[in-house]
């Protein structure tokens, strides 16, 4: 991520990238790791580390050969050579003594005794500490040392030059690194801070009106449009409403600000020719600890159990959102970093030597794991090959991951910290993973009975659980692809078994077209009485007319054993295949989303509009609901309602049922009086259209939407 020349061909003018290593630390710079503190230390042993000693190792030719400077660079100084040197000590030392007069002696002598030698973690101590070695000087140096690579053959003073030239190099750098990691934090924290702030915003006492006016004009609506996925886009990035979009846009903006300030350069400087290649590099260095800050925010985004989704009650679908969003920064950011310092490398000659270090390889691998995984995952591929998105989706997100790891570890080891993001980001997916595994295990192993209802739809019961909300369902034995899981909303617990249904409402089997053939309406009125408040008791009006009462033995009886039901829409994928079995074994991985919605005190009446199975996400809603409900549910066939018709009538439900026709959500959302609540739970097209009316009618008062998306 950075380029760090320490101690070595300071004075030859261009940026020489190579591997460091040094002993390891923990967290970032500035946080608390330091670079080059103290930075007049550093900056003295600097300006003399390139000098021969006496002990320095010839590489092909003698100690005369060295008196050519055109032989200087074929010497070099092990640890061991600058530990015990003593005039390289004392030089050393006197510079120190001259240039850090402010600092206390404790702070130079812990200095001393962990960087004289160099930055390994084996290096050997100095022979002696700082004190002594000041103290050995016989009288105040004369002689000043002010050429790289010449024979230190006494005691010699730094000159200011030399010293300031270093002294600037280093503090720039390391402040440059500090606002690197400082920016990366912001970004980290702002995207897990502001979440929680603004959903701690419905809990003032806003105005009614000014709410009203609130949601319809930024809250509702779509940015532009009135379809998350316009035609013209091709389904391959989806319309976010105006709510969303401000927080994407913010997180968009801190990060191109952010890559494109505080940048300072210092020249003459020992290790950048000139301030476009010093600049170049700065901007590739913030590029690149931005994109490790977006990291764990993206994993903590797209996870199950996402803290901000109980903290916040956003949707799991709004996250999945910001995800995508994110991800296309950090991969962005990988790519500008990585274009960047290939041209830097290629400009200055040494793209050859540099591209065979194991840390260019392994970026190369992250970089472009990250570009692979943007086209793999739009909504068009998703939608048509989930498994098949899944398996390679994680899968390039793993060798992302490591590839970032590797890329770090072998430019420089753990010396700096870069790698605490990569860490941070795999305890964010951990817990995760982690709590996926206690929720899976807390449930145990179960069977699973499936009932066919018809051709679209089936039942799955699943004793011995009790869950809310939705679960991810796996079927261990219905495939050779073990770790496949589904999410599926959960109809409730403790549903009649469905012998029992048929012989309870074969009666009233007539009443329902046995073909989604043509289209037929039933409508069931709201009694028996739900509990409702005072409020809700005078908001009760009959807005629309009820054709028929039923009466039928509950559909949700107390029983010793807890059963959840799941009904399931057969598509071409995992559920065709489960439709082939009676009973499976399964895993329940529960509850999520259960009793997350916005609180509905304010309104008297909850329209829900539901398409087919999407009926199963609006029935806890309708259980808590203490005012009028009002379904209007479109199915294709009447099997699926007669599942469920005897529990809605038990709950008070105003039924609406269309059979093989769409329903008209405008007059019916128009129809409502007062303030209302509007839950939809069905096909997009349904679900942008009730966003739309809604916006409009929250001009004029209180309405409140809200959405179970299917964006998974």
């Amino acid at each position: 991520m950075t380029i760090l020349h320490i101690f070595l061909l300071c004075f030859l003018g261009h940026v020489a990238g190579h591997v460091t290593s040094g002993r390891t630390r923990h967290g970032l710079v500035g946080y608390p790791i330091t670079m080059y503190k103290p930075t007049c230390a550093f900056a003295c042993r600097a300006a003399i580390s390139s000098a021969q000693l006496n002990c320095s190792v010839v590489e092909g030719g003698s100690m005369e050969h060295m008196a050519d400077m055109a032989s200087m660079a074929e010497f070099s100084t092990p640890p061991e050579c600058y530990a015990t040197d003593d005039i390289f000590l004392q030089t050393l030392a006197w510079c120190v003594a001259s240039r850090c007069v402010d600092l206390p002696v404790w702070r130079l002598e812990k200095y001393w005794s962990l960087n004289v030698a160099g930055i390994q973690p084996d290096q050997p101590d100095p022979k002696e500490p700082f004190e002594e070695a000041l103290l050995k000087i016989p009288s105040p140096p004369t002689t000043v040392y002010n050429s790289s690579g010449m024979m230190l053959n006494s005691t010699q003073l730094v000159s200011d030059d030399d010293y300031n030239i270093q002294y600037s190099t280093l503090a720039n750098f390391e402040n440059g690194e500090i606002t690197h990691e400082r920016y990366g934090l912001v970004v980290l924290l702002s995207g897990f801070v502001l979440p929680i702030a603004i959903s701690l915003l419905r809990f003032f006492p806003f105005p009614r009106s000014l709410r009203g006016r609130f949601n319809a004009y930024l809250n509702y609506p779509f940015i532009f449009g009135s379809s998350r996925f316009p035609t013209q886009l091709h389904g391959i990035i989806s319309i976010p409403t105006r709510g969303r979009a401000f927080f994407i846009a913010f997180l968009v903006i801190l990060n191109i600000i952010f890559s494109a300030i505080s940048f300072t350069s210092v020249q003459p400087n020992t290790w950048y020719p000139d301030t476009s290649n010093e600049i170049s590099t700065y901007v590739a260095n913030r590029l690149g600890v931005l994109s490790f800050a977006n990291i764990p925010l993206l994993i903590l985004y797209s996870g199950r159990n996402n803290v901000l989704l109980w903290i916040t009650g956003w949707s799991h679908s709004t996250f999945l959102l910001l995800h995508r969003w994110i991800a296309a920064i950090c991969m962005l950011q990988a790519v500008l970093h990585s274009i960047i310092f290939l041209q830097i490398y290629v400009t200055s000659g040494g793209y050859n030597a540099e591209s065979k270090f194991q840390y260019w390889y392994w970026g190369i691998i992250a970089t472009l794991c990250m570009c692979f995984i943007f086209p793999l995952s739009i909504r068009t591929f998703r939608q048509h090959a989930y498994e098949v998105f899944l398996l390679i989706h994680i899968s390039l997100s793993v060798l992302a991951i490591v590839g970032c790891y590797y890329h770090i570890f072998y430019r420089y080891e753990h010396q700096w910290g870069y790698e605490t993001w990569i860490y941070t980001a795999i305890a964010v997916w951990g817990f995760d993973r982690v709590l996926r595994l206690l929720r899976i295990t807390s449930n145990g192993v179960r069977t699973a009975h499936i009932t066919i209802i018809d051709d679209d739809y089936l039942r799955i019961d699943i004793p011995g659980i009790s869950a809310a909300g939705h679960a991810y369902l796996y079927f261990p034995t219905l495939t050779w692809r073990v770790w496949e899981n589904h999410p599926f909303s959960v109809a409730g617990s403790n549903f009649a078994s469905l012998d029992k249904h048929r012989q309870e409402e074969e009666h009233d089997s007539s009443e329902f077209p046995r073909s989604g053939s043509h289209s037929s309406t039933k409508e069931v009125s709201e009694t028996p009485a739900r509990p409702t408040t005072e409020q809700s008791a005078s908001c009760l009006e009959h807005q629309f007319p009820s054709s028929k009462k039923v009466t039928s033995t509950t559909a949700f009886p107390d029983t010793s054993v807890h059963t959840t039901t799941f009904f399931l829409r057969t598509k071409s994928g995992t559920t065709s295949l489960i439709r082939q079995h009676t009973s499976l074994c399964v895993l329940v991985e529960s509850s999520y989303n259960a009793g997350t919605y916005t609180p509905l005190s304010s309104c008297c009446t909850l329209v829900v509009l539901a398409g087919g199975i999407g009926i199963t996400a609006a029935l806890p809603l309708m259980r808590r609901f203490e005012g009028r409900v009002l379904l209007f549910w479109g199915v294709r066939g009447p099997r699926i309602v007669e599942q469920l018709e005897a529990g809605l009538h038990e709950m008070g439900v105003e039924l609406h049922v269309s059979v093989g026709e769409r329903i008209d959500v405008k007059t019916v959302l128009q129809a409502v009086e007062g303030d209302f609540a509007v839950f939809v739970s069905g096909p997009d097209g349904m679900a942008d259209e009730a966003r739309s009316v809604a916006a409009v009618l929250a001009r004029q008062r209180d309405v409140v939407f809200l959405e179970e998306e299917f964006s998974w």
